[in-house]
């Protein structure tokens, strides 16, 4: 089991700050959150949403209440998310992502290989901020900076605590022109595994 703990090495002294449930979510120990997810946006987006998800990025499906499950492991410094979604029809849909911290209050979030989101991390009022700073290609040892507006817009998260034993999330993806393009939110609670 690794000792690093990507989000403390993030937060440095503002860890101590976030709630104690909010702090399980981040444990070094491999662990698992389940709840509900309620993913929205326009019907114009469904194409776009169709072209990311074959590259690993963002879900293409909307719906309210969907089980979700996500299970979290730690590899070296890398955390790895391993998210299972399952729609009231029983179909089930996977999306994989893995977390560097990359200095200071900043980590970037890979959805493959090569394409990543950049993301600097605050508590405030208890409540873990999360704000896209700008999407990264990697190419071998080269990493490529993109700026946020020239792709999908500025995507933010936001976790608070709910009770001394669930979390709520809620990431919002807001594009310069267009307003509110993509959210999913939800309420979760974590279990060792």
């Amino acid at each position: 089991m690794s000792e690093y703990n990507i989000m403390k090495k993030t937060l440095a002294d503002q860890w101590y700050s976030l709630p104690v449930v909010l702090q399980a979510h981040y444990q070094t120990k491999d662990n698992t959150d389940v709840g509900m997810l309620d993913i929205e946006y326009p019907a114009w987006m469904q194409v776009s949403l169709n072209l990311l998800n074959s590259i690993g990025a963002l879900l293409n499906r909307k719906g309210n209440a969907i089980s979700t499950e996500v299970k979290k492991v730690m590899h070296g410094n890398v955390q790895h998310w391993s998210r299972t979604i399952t729609f009231e029809n029983g179909e089930k849909v996977y999306f994989k992502s893995h977390w560097c911290h990359v200095g200071g209050n900043k980590m970037i979030e890979f959805v493959n290989p090569i394409i990543g989101l950049c993301m600097s991390v605050e508590v405030n009022n208890k409540s873990l901020y999360y704000q896209g700073e700008y999407f990264v290609l990697r190419l071998g040892k080269l990493t490529i900076p993109i700026a946020e507006w020239m792709l999908l817009g500025h995507t933010t998260i936001v976790e608070k605590e709910f009770d001394d034993n669930h979390f709520t999330m809620d990431f919002r993806l807001r594009h310069p022109l267009f307003g509110q393009i993509y959210r999913y939110s939800g309420k979760f609670m974590t279990v060792n595994n």
